[in-house]
């Protein structure tokens, strides 16, 4: 799989809708929360947790997967999704708390779920890992094609479900990778504090596992590590611990006041920088940039507009699709029962 210019064109495509997609839902976030912060306000219900600096992540792993490979995320998934491919009028409607959005408005912006390109994610720390391992161990179990790929924060190779995870892959030989993203802050704690070993893909050799670290936010050297650790996967070489330095724009959520953040971390803005090297290497004009992002921006402002149309779901359908199978009065029944 060769990083060709059409490749890497769809990098900077997918990189800015993502930004796209999230300037398109901080605004909205802030709309009847401001000038006084009123939680819960505004069209935008819950919390939100954008991926800004993290776009060049979600576009070199996907570029590097095929269609039968399976993803978890966690609470900051947008910019996953949107390189994966998700339905991006259905999850723009499904942040919204909408009809048609991908869980008729019932999953919110941290549990996007679209079966139709492998894609969920969770907002428990850590919580995509063993279901993705559980994905990679289907797959071979029923003899079909498939890479299973968690998407986590440097913050969460501290938890238990990490660790526990990778010794069952390492046991199993699993076809799966874990994109550890380091972005330095687990909220408003730094690694430095939290974390006892500097490279979390050094913890890849105490389960018997590949680790790899690259050092560079871009996509293209974030690609070909991916196309390395999947190689290894398909061919039945086991896991990978795939580290990489990537940054956060901003505060944790909406309305973090960010103090912590240092100013050279909000000015390490990927999508510039890879412009500026597309326009070096050839593979974009100024004009042809510049036509990029406007579609981008435009696609986000269609989607915005389809979930501002959509009808929210009626009260009545709360307890709809509450548990698998059966009938929807069934459901309603057995939530009744349990209450």
């Amino acid at each position: 799989m060769p990083l060709t210019p059409e490749l890497r064109r769809s990098f900077f495509e997918q990189m800015t809708l993502s930004r796209a997609f999230d300037d398109q839902m901080i605004a909205l976030y802030w709309e009847g929360k401001l000038p006084i912060f009123q939680f819960g306000a505004g069209p935008l219900p819950g919390e939100l947790h954008c991926s800004n600096g993290a776009e060049p992540v979600g576009a070199g792993v996907c570029g590097a997967l095929s269609a039968d490979d399976m993803l978890t995320a966690d609470h900051r998934p947008h910019h996953v999704a949107v390189c994966r491919g998700v339905d991006l009028d259905r999850m723009a409607a499904e942040l919204l708390g909408k009809k048609t959005g991908l869980s008729q408005g019932k999953g919110g912006h941290m549990h996007i779920y679209d079966p139709s390109v492998n894609f969920a994610s969770s907002a428990i720390i850590a919580e995509g890992m063993a279901p993705a391992a559980g994905m990679a161990l289907a797959r071979r179990l029923q003899k079909r094609p498939g890479v299973a790929v968690a998407f986590i924060g440097e913050g969460a190779a501290n938890q238990g479900a990490f660790h526990e995870t990778l010794n069952l892959v390492g046991v199993m030989k699993l076809p799966f990778i874990v994109v550890v993203q380091d972005n330095e802050w687990g909220v408003s704690t730094s690694k430095s504090e939290s974390t006892a070993i500097e490279r979390n893909s050094d913890r890849a050799a105490s389960y018997g596992l590949a680790g790899e670290f690259v050092a560079s936010n871009d996509p293209d050297d974030i690609y070909e590590a991916t196309v390395r650790a999947v190689a290894r996967a398909r061919a039945g070489q086991g896991g990978t611990v795939l580290e990489l330095k990537t940054a956060r724009l901003a505060g944790h959520f909406m309305g973090d006041q960010q103090a912590y953040i240092p100013e050279q971390m909000k000015q390490a803005d990927p999508i510039p920088l890879y412009r500026a090297k597309l326009l070096r290497d050839g593979v974009l004009t100024e004009a042809e940039a510049d036509a990029i992002e406007t579609a981008s921006k435009a696609r986000m402002e269609q989607a915005m507009q389809f979930a501002k149309d959509s009808p929210y779901p009626e009260p009545a359908e709360a307890f709809d699709h509450v548990f698998a199978g059966g009938s929807e009065a069934s459901d309603k029944q057995e939530a009744g029962a349990a209450a």
